[in-house]
């Protein structure tokens, strides 16, 4: 009975449908498990990603709590007035962008060589590797902050004692803002670098042994091989990340530039961002039509930069891209 009503199911979208249909709904016969498999994630961005976004609207209006989203009057393009005429507009842009390009650069730098390192040591000892990498990222960043106050504390740093055994003078890092590019990509990436080792580490290992025995036969070395195989047969995995990196180039990571530099004033001119300027913003003024206005610019720019990222590496190789 099943089979029948799905034969009459088909007959009807080949009267009804077009080519692409009937396509779509063999493809979905054929492969009905992995469509059950993505339904409960989807299901999550439907409900946490789509539906909330009626409440872009917030943007656009003066928002009160006793009216409701819908009940509020509509202030048009006034919401987004609070940060572009802010002079601090430029200064946290540029930081926000900055770091961003910086981590993203920093981090599949790092991470991409350590995976190529990790292919090549013993599965024993990889386990304990992958553990100590992994660990990191798992910790939140108020847990990360405490260990950086222990280096960087101005009585019992670890850091300041360090220097003082050199003969050195300990220094308030807390009020300085010069060292904190440098202190901000450190913990960055030994926050990061854990994941995104991993990640490439498993595409390092989808890619065919043949290729590597082949290899060893023409005489190649190690390193030839990680150099002539395994970075360019994982570049498609490498691109596709850059891409969906790049989306958050204009969203800066708050937990990092707001608990780490333990929110001190005196290194705002290096660890201020937008995400953390309009939190501190509207813990005075308490309008959550600028922080929509923000939030809808940021989400806007970062469609705008995966689109473009996307267009340029198609351009470049059009099978390294997401679409």
């Amino acid at each position: 009975m099943a089979q029948t009503a799905a034969n009459r199911a088909e007959e009807a979208l080949e009267r009804n449908g077009g080519g692409f249909v009937r396509k779509e709904w063999r493809q979905f016969k054929k492969h009905y498990e992995l469509t059950l498999i993505v339904l409960p994630a989807a299901i999550k961005i439907f409900i946490f990603s789509y539906l909330p976004m009626y409440g872009v609207v917030v943007a656009f209006k003066n928002y009160r709590y006793d009216l409701g989203i819908f009940g509020s009057e509509w202030v048009g393009l006034k919401n987004f007035e609070f940060f572009f005429v802010s002079e601090y507009a430029w200064r946290i842009t540029r930081n926000t962008v900055l770091y961003e390009l910086g981590y993203l650069a920093l981090t599949t730098v790092c991470a991409l060589a350590l995976a190529v390192m990790m292919n090549e040591i013993g599965r024993t000892i990889l386990k304990v590797y992958q553990t100590a990498l992994f660990l990191p990222y798992f910790l939140s960043w108020a847990v990360v902050f405490y260990i950086v106050f222990a280096f960087l504390d101005i009585n019992n740093g670890v850091l300041n004692r360090l220097i003082e055994q050199f003969g050195g003078t300990a220094r308030h890092w807390y009020m300085e803002a010069e060292p904190w590019p440098y202190i901000l990509n450190i913990v960055a990436l030994w926050k990061r670098i854990g994941f995104s080792a991993l990640v490439y580490y498993a595409g390092i290992m989808a890619i065919n042994q043949e290729y590597y025995e082949a290899a060893k036969i023409d005489g190649a070395t190690r390193l030839q091989m990680a150099t002539r195989i395994t970075i360019p047969m994982i570049m498609p995995l490498v691109a596709i990340l850059i891409i969906l990196a790049i989306g958050s180039l204009f969203s800066g990571d708050f937990g990092l530039h707001f608990f780490i530099p333990n929110n001190s004033g005196m290194t705002y001119p290096t660890t201020d961002i937008i995400d953390t300027y309009v939190y501190r913003a509207l813990m005075g003024i308490g309008d959550p039509g600028m922080a929509a206005a923000v939030g809808l610019v940021q989400s806007l720019v970062g469609l705008a930069l995966v689109v473009s990222a996307n267009a340029v590496v198609r351009k470049i190789n059009p099978d390294n891209s997401l679409w």
